[in-house]
C-alpha cells in the first residue's frame, strides 16, 4: 500500500474546545464547496448533541483554502465545537485519513467517527440512529442511505438508477458496507487497521472507502445498515447527463475488479476475477433488459453493462485518469 505522508496543518479550532470531553467526531472532507459545507454543518449542529460530540473539517483544497475559511467562521459562532484542518495532498484519500488521523491524536476518549461529504445534509437523528444501532446490533462500522435530492425536480426519475441507490433498504446486520459518505466507525477499528487508513492509491478513481471495508471484513469487523439515518445528497444536473452515469458505471465495475484482485492475488485469483468478470459481461445483456423494462429507460438498463466493460478495463490495466472519479468533475 502506498504510504501517506500526511502533510497537513491546522487552520482554525473552535475557542474552548474541551478535547477530553469528546467522544465522537464527525469528519467533513471539504473541496471548493463553501456554501453547502455550511449548509452541511448547519445540519450536524441541529442534530442537537452535547460537548461530548465535534467536527473535524478537513479541507483538501490548500491553494483556495476557501472551505477552511468559510468553517472557520462557522465555528467562531456555533455551539458545535471542532477544528479545521488542511490536508495539502490532493485526494480524498488523503483527506480522509488527515481527518481520522487528527481525531484520533486531538481526542483521548474517542469512542466513534462519523463521517459526512461536504454536499450532504445530515437528516433530523442521523447520528442518533448510528449510534443507535451500533449499540443494538454490536456492529464495528455502521452506514446509512445517501438519498438523492435532485437540483432540478424535473430529474427525479433518475433516482431509479442503481448508481443513486443504496446498497441495502432494511436495518440490521449486513455483509459489508460501500461507501463513505454516511458512516460510523467504532475507533477500535482504526486502532487495528494499518495506516493509511484509505489507500492512496485510489485518490482519483474512487473505491478507497470500499478497499478499507474489505480489508475491515477481512480483520473480523462486523458491519450493519441504519435505514433510518439517512444523509440528503443535493446532486446537480450534471450528474444525470450521460457521459457522468457512464463514467460512474464505468468506475464502479473497475473498482470492483481491482479490489478483488488486491483480496486475490497470484495467477489463481487472477484467473477467478477475470472469469467473473467474462461472466457478468455474459450476464449483462439480460439484466439489462430487465432493469430497462423495470425502471422504463433504456440508459439505465446500460449499467450491467457498463460495470462488466469497467471491470474488463481494470482487468487489461485500461484504467488510468481518463476514468477518475466522475465526483472530481
Amino acid at each position: 500500500m502506498p504510504s501517506d505522508r500526511l502533510e497537513m496543518s491546522e487552520h482554525a479550532r473552535s475557542e474552548g474546545l474541551d478535547p477530553a470531553q469528546v467522544r465522537l467526531v464527525v469528519t467533513v472532507p471539504t473541496f471548493r464547496r463553501p456554501d453547502h459545507l455550511i449548509d452541511t454543518l448547519n445540519s450536524l449542529d441541529a442534530q442537537g448533541r452535547g460537548d461530548d460530540t465535534a467536527v473535524i473539517v478537513m479541507d483538501n483544497d490548500a491553494d483556495g483554502l476557501d472551505g477552511a475559511r468559510a468553517a472557520a467562521d462557522w465555528l467562531a459562532t456555533s455551539r458545535l465545537k471542532g477544528l479545521v484542518v488542511v490536508a495539502h495532498q490532493r485526494g480524498n484519500c488523503h483527506a480522509y485519513n488527515t481527518g481520522w488521523t487528527t481525531a484520533l491524536a486531538e481526542f483521548p476518549a474517542l469512542e466513534h467517527i462519523a463521517v459526512i461529504d461536504d454536499d450532504e445534509l445530515a437528516a433530523p437523528g442521523w447520528l442518533d440512529g448510528l449510534l443507535a444501532t451500533a449499540e443494538r446490533t454490536g456492529a464495528d462500522l455502521v452506514g446509512g442511505p445517501q438519498a438523492p435530492v435532485f437540483a432540478d425536480r424535473t430529474l427525479e426519475g433518475w433516482r431509479r438508477h442503481p448508481v443513486f441507490k443504496p446498497h441495502y433498504s432494511v436495518s440490521g446486520p449486513v455483509p459489508v458496507l460501500y461507501s463513505s459518505g454516511n458512516v460510523l466507525i467504532a475507533r477500535r477499528v482504526l486502532d487495528a487497521m494499518e495506516r493509511p487508513f484509505l489507500d492512496p492509491g485510489f485518490n482519483f478513481i474512487g473505491g478507497g472507502d470500499s478497499d478499507f471495508y474489505r480489508r475491515a471484513k477481512a480483520k473480523g469487523f462486523s458491519f450493519a445498515w441504519c435505514a433510518e439515518a439517512a444523509v440528503l445528497e443535493t446532486l446537480p444536473a450534471r450528474r444525470t447527463e450521460f457521459s457522468w452515469l457512464n463514467a460512474r458505471s464505468l468506475r464502479n465495475g473497475a473498482i470492483s475488479a481491482i479490489i478483488e484482485k488486491r483480496q486475490r492475488p497470484g495467477l489463481g485469483g487472477r484467473l477467478r476475477t477475470l472469469g467473473k468478470s467474462l461472466a457478468l459481461l455474459m450476464a449483462s445483456p439480460w439484466r439489462g433488459l430487465r432493469l430497462g423494462f423495470e425502471t422504463g429507460s433504456a440508459v439505465i438498463g446500460l449499467y450491467h453493462t457498463q460495470v462488466a466493460v469497467g471491470r474488463l478495463m481494470a482487468e487489461i490495466g485500461l484504467v488510468n485518469e481518463q476514468y477518475r472519479n466522475p465526483e472530481s468533475n
